[in-house]
């Protein structure tokens, strides 16, 4: 059955039931920071896939990483959400000031400038870590929903990443490649829930059963 519902409001009637709705026994799915939260305050009730808010994306890059392409990719995941986050966080002082320049300098001539403005302000960063072992050391307290690894050789830096919804290799592999074209799914766990949760898939659908 299709219900055109959406919304907090069709978090709890598929939660609880209505009149028209049935209840259901798994929520799963993407939603803004309402959602999310109705989706977090049922489950017990419910089952549910894993808390999917505002989308996050961070570049991990060291001194190799090119300014022009990171700029781009942390605008393109600003323009999504007024509460979206782009952070970069970087071992290079020269990659954070060329980046941070290119930033200010696009931002006045982009169609969606209102909304990327308000996502760098609220919970966007540029942060310069101490070495790279800091560096992967907060992606893996932050556990981001997206992590671009531009690095100098970013396979070798995967090896320490423990905590990433997904993660998307060398400088030619943004966080679009993922939404929209490779075919991998792209509801993943946001705020955190990286370190707990991966992101959906068959195996939500389905209960394991001991034999």
């Amino acid at each position: 059955k299709i219900f055109k519902v959406g919304g907090p409001w069709g978090i709890a009637s598929m939660a609880y039931g209505t009149k028209t709705i049935p209840r259901v026994d798994k929520i799963v799915g993407p939603g803004n920071k309402y959602v999310t939260a109705a989706k977090i305050m049922v489950f017990g009730e419910v089952n549910i896939d894993c808390p999917a808010g505002p989308s996050e994306g961070m570049i991990l890059a060291d001194k190799t990483g090119d300014a022009n392409l990171i700029t781009v990719d942390l605008l393109s995941q600003s323009e999504h959400d007024p509460d979206a986050a782009s952070i970069l966080v970087t071992t290079s002082d020269e990659l954070a000031l060329k980046v941070s320049d290119n930033i200010n300098n696009e931002i006045p001539q982009l169609p969606r400038k209102e909304i990327i403005t308000s996502s760098l302000e609220k919970y966007s960063y540029i942060l310069i870590a101490r070495d790279m072992e800091q560096a992967i050391d907060f992606v893996n307290e932050y556990a981001p929903e997206h992590l671009e690894i531009i690095t100098e050789d970013p396979f070798i830096t995967l090896k320490k990443i423990k905590n990433a919804g997904s993660i998307f290799m060398g400088p030619f592999s943004p966080i679009p490649v993922g939404d929209y074209a490779s075919g991998t799914n792209h509801v993943l766990p946001t705020g955190q829930a990286a370190r707990m949760f991966s992101g959906l898939s068959v195996d939500d659908f389905v209960k394991s059963h001991i034999r």
